[in-house]
């Protein structure tokens, strides 16, 4: 089987797997919470997105890895993180909600934007130039995404802090 095709399938069953477990566990455990209280869990999961500059330590990856896919994903996800990190600490404050805002349209803009360059600049062709970041795109950028969309919904369903 082609290796853009396994790709493929990890991927799509990253989003499944998380799925399933974000409707079974994830919503059911924030969506009756004071919103600053289901977003911390949510934000504190975003943080670890500091996990994207492996895209640029060599050895991890290939050097073959396309600049135009791996400086932009790993520096949006460390831009996330911080972020993240700020959201949490402001939770509680008038620009707290702001920065949440801030976080997730730039965080998800984020992993759009890497899928899309990556399949421009062919990484999703050969995917093994990602080397040991393989788990990325195919486990963690599906749980982030659809995280993503809990923190919106949470944003956009909840009045107060």
């Amino acid at each position: 089987m082609p290796a853009r095709v396994l790709f493929g399938i990890n991927v799509a069953f990253g989003f499944l797997v998380w799925g399933v477990v974000a409707w079974y566990y994830i919503w059911p455990a924030v969506r009756h919470r004071p919103r600053a209280e289901a977003l911390r869990p949510l934000l504190l999961l975003h943080a670890f997105r500091f996990v994207g500059l492996a895209f640029l330590i060599p050895g991890v990856v290939s050097p073959n890895l396309p600049a135009a896919f791996a400086r932009p994903a790993a520096y949006g996800d460390l831009l996330t993180a911080t972020l993240a990190l700020l959201s949490l600490a402001t939770l509680k404050t008038r620009g707290g909600i702001i920065l949440v805002w801030a976080f997730n349209v730039i965080g998800t803009s984020d992993l759009l934007y890497a899928f899309y360059v990556a399949d421009r600049v062919g990484v999703g062709q050969d995917p093994g130039l990602q080397g040991a970041a393989y788990f990325i795109p195919t486990a963690l950028v599906p749980l982030l995404i659809i995280t993503h969309g809990i923190v919106f919904r949470l944003l956009l369903q909840r009045k107060g802090w």
